[in-house]
Order: C-alpha cells, then sequence, then structure tokens
C-alpha cells in the first residue's frame, strides 16, 4: 500500500514539475514574442513610478497582453527597479523584454517635447515640439522670438520647460557668425554661464546639440570648436590637388565664403571651383559677403543692399580692391562648404550671378557673365513692377 502511494506521489510529482516547466516555458516564449501594439506609442514615465504601474498603462494602451508576465519577466532579469523617468517611443509590436529594456536602458528620452533653440542667420527662434509616434513626426506645438522686445512668454513653453522629461536642443544653422552663436545662447535659458570673448570666426561647427538644464554655454562652445577642428583637419587630409590654399586657416576662409554665397548644395562644388579659378588666375574675389562682414564684423545683419561707397571704401574685406582672400573667415561654414572648399568641381568657370530662382548662373566669359547679368537685372524690374 504504501509502496502504491508513493508511485502515486512520484508520478503526481513529476506531472506538476512537467506542467510548472511548460508554464515557465510559455511564460518566456510570451515574454519574448512580437506584441499586440498596431502603431507605436509615445509612454510617459513618471518619477516614482513602479513596474506595476507602467504595465498597467502598457495593457491599457494595448501594448502587452498579460502585465504579469511582463512584471515577472522584469523580475527575473533583475530590472524591475531601474525604471528610468522619461518619454521613450516603443515601436509597433514591441515585445515585453523589448519594451522593459526601453524604460530601463536609461539615456535621454526618444520621443515626447523637445524644445529646439534656433540660432539662425537672421533671427533667434524657440520652438517647442513634439513626436508623433504614429508618423516619427516632430509637429510643432509653439514658436517665437526669445529676443523680441514685443514677445510674450508662450505659456506652452514655460509648462514644457518645467517637465523633468523634455528635451533641450541648440541648433546652429550653418554660415551663422560666432558673435551671432553667443548671442544666441544668451537667449538659451536654461543654459548657465558667461561667454567672456567670443571664439574665433569661422571655428564653431554648424550642427544640433543636445543640452541639459543647466549645461554651461562655454563648454558648447568648446565642443563647437573641438567639432569644426576635427572637420577641417579630415578635409585638410583629404584635400584636392593644385589647390591656391597653402593652410587649413585659408581653407576655413574660401569655406566661410562660398557658405555665405550659396545655400544650395549642389552648388557649393561650383562655387569654390569659381572662386580656386579666380585665386589660380591672379584675379579678386569679387564677392559681396565679405564686404559686408568688413562693415558688420559679423555683428547682426546688414539688412540692405551694399552702397557704391562701400564697394569703393577699401577694407580688409572687399574683394574688390584686395588680392587673394580677406584675413579671417566671414562665418561659421558648414561641414558641405569646407570639404566644397578643398575638392571644387572640375570646372573653368571663373563668374556667377543670381538666376533668379535662388541659384546661381555661372559662365566662363566675360560676355556669357554680361549676359547673365541682364537677365537676372530683367528679373530685378520685373519683380519691382510686381
Amino acid at each position: 500500500m504504501w509502496r502504491s502511494i508513493a508511485s502515486n506521489a512520484l508520478t503526481l510529482f513529476i506531472v506538476i514539475l512537467i506542467a510548472v516547466g511548460g508554464l515557465i516555458g510559455w511564460g518566456q516564449s510570451q515574454y519574448t514574442a512580437e506584441g499586440p501594439l498596431a502603431e507605436p506609442i509615445c509612454l510617459r514615465v513618471e518619477r516614482g513610478a513602479t513596474m506595476s504601474s507602467v504595465s498597467g498603462e502598457l495593457e491599457a494602451r494595448g501594448a502587452v497582453s498579460n502585465p504579469r508576465i511582463l512584471r515577472i519577466g522584469a523580475d527575473y532579469a533583475e530590472k524591475s527597479d531601474d525604471l528610468k523617468a522619461g518619454s521613450f517611443l516603443v515601436p509597433a509590436g514591441a515585445s515585453m523584454a523589448e519594451i522593459v529594456d526601453i524604460v530601463t536602458r536609461g539615456g535621454q528620452s526618444t520621443c515626447g517635447t523637445e524644445i529646439v533653440y534656433r540660432i539662425g542667420v537672421t533671427r533667434i527662434g524657440v520652438q517647442v515640439r513634439e513626436l508623433d509616434p504614429a508618423t516619427n513626426r516632430y509637429v510643432e506645438l509653439v514658436e517665437f522670438d526669445p529676443t523680441a522686445d514685443d514677445t510674450e512668454t508662450p505659456e506652452a513653453y514655460a509648462e514644457m520647460r518645467d517637465r523633468p522629461d523634455t528635451r533641450y536642443r541648440v541648433a546652429m544653422a550653418e554660415g551663422v557668425t560666432s558673435w551671432q552663436v553667443v548671442e544666441g545662447l544668451k537667449a538659451v535659458d536654461v543654459m548657465t554661464g558667461d561667454v567672456p570673448s567670443v571664439p574665433p570666426e569661422g571655428r564653431l561647427a554648424p550642427d544640433s546639440y543636445e543640452v541639459s538644464v543647466g549645461a554651461d554655454r562655454g563648454d558648447l562652445l568648446a565642443l563647437m570648436e573641438a567639432r569644426q577642428t576635427e572637420l577641417l583637419e579630415d578635409a585638410w587630409r583629404n584635400r584636392a590637388d593644385g589647390l591656391p590654399i597653402d593652410t587649413p586657416e585659408e581653407a576655413l576662409i574660401l569655406a566661410s565664403i562660398i557658405e555665405k554665397e550659396t545655400g544650395l548644395p549642389d552648388e557649393r562644388g561650383t562655387v569654390s571651383a569659381v572662386f580656386v579659378n579666380r585665386l589660380n588666375r591672379g584675379m579678386r574675389l569679387q564677392t559681396d559677403p565679405t564686404v559686408i562682414y568688413g562693415i558688420t564684423r559679423g555683428q547682426g545683419v546688414l539688412g540692405r543692399g551694399l552702397r557704391q561707397s562701400e564697394l569703393r571704401r577699401e577694407t580688409p574685406y572687399n574683394t574688390y580692391l584686395i588680392d587673394g582672400l580677406p584675413p579671417t573667415p566671414i562665418a561659421n561654414p558648414g561641414r558641405a562648404s569646407i570639404e566644397a572648399a578643398l575638392d571644387p568641381e572640375d570646372s573653368d568657370f571663373i563668374f556667377f550671378v543670381a538666376d533668379g530662382t535662388g541659384g546661381h548662373a555661372f559662365a566662363e566669359t566675360l560676355a556669357e557673365h554680361n549676359e547673365n547679368v541682364a537677365r537676372w537685372r530683367e528679373i530685378e524690374a520685373e519683380r519691382a513692377d510686381q
């Protein structure tokens, strides 16, 4: 009898082990299998949130079918206590294992609200935008000029600025001057620190920089300068042969002129070729942006056309009167203009003028150039009559 009881108990124990093993295997497969989420969502994890509250939110939004399995899986992976506050993009079909990794790995938020401080050539702007998970595109919520005297700070900006998961970015446009960058950073009210002096012209890399609350303005300028140095050194190593440029600094000067002469990516190589050809032939560059820099010294925008008296005035930057390059860059050029300066298009063009489309008409001879200028004058006259 006892032998029969022992045999039945052993059988039952084995059955229980098999059932438990099957349950564990099923749970593991559920934890790693593709999830039910049909479209991406932006999941906000508040400070002090628990895996239990997050799993409940995920179930309510259709991202997980069994929140208990998610919690058990997170416990087993020893990640339950590693939740990070922020807003996180959960892609469609994400498994529970992937979701746990997303909300515990740390780093910056991957969706939600972003405040972008834009330092442009003509203005400084603040843009509050939010990522739409369905399209993975940002939607603008509000935009304003923080330097305008008659502009009140929008409530949406003040509200989003105080949220712990808001991300901040400083976007520096190609062709801005170092003075403009410093003035722009002064308007970034989440940053700290004074800037005792304006960095050398041309030495800051136009780019988009992520910053945090309390970040130092001087540290960001140092990062901009380090990136520009790296870009310039790399382009200098790969420069073309036969250039009328002896130093990386001269390359930076030429790149800044190219940057100010055209905003069209496809034209940079051609514009570079014009200036390189003129330098190789001993011709003066004769470019308006350098003359303008001689007037403004990069402190703001001229806001009008050049006067004949200014074109005749001798300054170190008046390339209608001086030979070769001006003494310094006239703006901060981007990567494309630096590369164009050191690897110009193979062309015999030595003239160009605006063509009315935002680009330029190029010419190899003065006669062709005069025809292009005449067409441009006609376009200007037609626009004046409209």
